[in-house]
């Protein structure tokens, strides 16, 4: 049984950082409907920087990861303009094709300036609780936390603020929001903002616990598309579940079976799950488009 919920406190952690990375990928694509591959390395970009704050500049870890998302928000503003917005009314693969292409120029401008070998963010928070034989350590603690606050937070700013309210009905219907006078190209914007900052508070407050590298975006870019996909494409609750969802299988997977083959049960539950309900946990036919 203590295994049992350990692996399960492991999967919550796992499935935690997930749904911050996913809510991100399911926000763009309610407003653009295109599908942004670039945006498992914004998650590792993230990293990296909160990386460079702490090791060269000597920045404390907190104002290092605050920064990080800040400079992330930026970088997700500037890739919406120069990649996304010049492509959003083109038909076709172009829009795949440029996010593929913008995927693999950040890749690659991390492995020009820090090098494809791997780097480790010191845990800030090292302390260990055992809590009726759970090993919890205080920053896989706060990597709960800070994805149950960063959840909360977007609820509320969608549901509860003038602007959530426009990024709600540009998700839904983007022609009836441009003809009431919403903004589209300031929402589009706005949205990959708060996406790329999710994402980086996601990867800097895990960075502690796994070591960084240049590739570690694009695994993280998968699994978020199967927790959208797993979900429903574009819904919030959706991607909150499914990250909890493959966070839970591949920590009892690894656990009980092989840590070596955690992926494919993520995956293989995809297919399954797809199997038996194909526009996913809580998809719905998307409308108005």
């Amino acid at each position: 049984m203590e295994l049992f919920l350990q692996q399960v406190f492991n999967g919550v952690m796992l499935g935690s950082t997930y749904a911050v990375v996913a809510l991100g990928l399911t926000l763009v694509f309610g407003i653009l409907h295109v599908p942004n591959f670039a945006h498992g390395n914004m998650y590792m970009l993230g990293a990296y920087v909160c990386f460079f704050l702490i090791a060269t500049l000597g920045f404390a870890y907190w104002p290092s990861v605050a920064l990080a998302v800040i400079f992330l928000a930026l970088c997700g503003v500037l890739l919406e303009f120069l990649v996304f917005r010049p492509l959003r009314n083109v038909p076709g693969i172009a829009p795949f094709i440029a996010a593929l292409g913008a995927l693999i120029v950040l890749e690659n401008i991390v492995e020009l300036v820090w090098g494809p070998e791997g780097h480790r963010i010191p845990n800030p928070h090292p302390g260990i609780l055992d809590v009726f034989g759970i090993i919890m350590t205080q920053q896989r603690l706060l990597v709960i936390l800070v994805a149950i606050v960063a959840i909360i937070l977007l609820q509320l700013f969608i549901k509860k603020t003038t602007l959530g309210s426009t990024i709600e009905a540009v998700a839904q219907n983007k022609e009836g929001a441009t003809l009431v006078g919403i903004n589209v190209n300031r929402v589009s914007a706005l949205t990959f903002a708060i996406a790329s900052g999710l994402a980086a508070l996601a990867a800097c407050v895990i960075a502690p616990i796994f070591m960084i590298s240049p590739s570690m975006g694009a695994m993280v870019g998968m699994k978020s598309f199967v927790i959208v996909i797993l979900g429903g494409l574009g819904s919030i609750p959706g991607a909150i579940a499914g990250g909890l969802i493959l966070g839970l299988i591949e920590a009892i997977g690894g656990g009980y079976l092989s840590a070596a083959y955690k992926d494919v049960f993520g995956f293989g539950a995809l297919v399954l799950i797809l199997a038996i309900k194909p526009t996913g946990l809580f998809g719905k036919e998307i409308k108005g488009r």
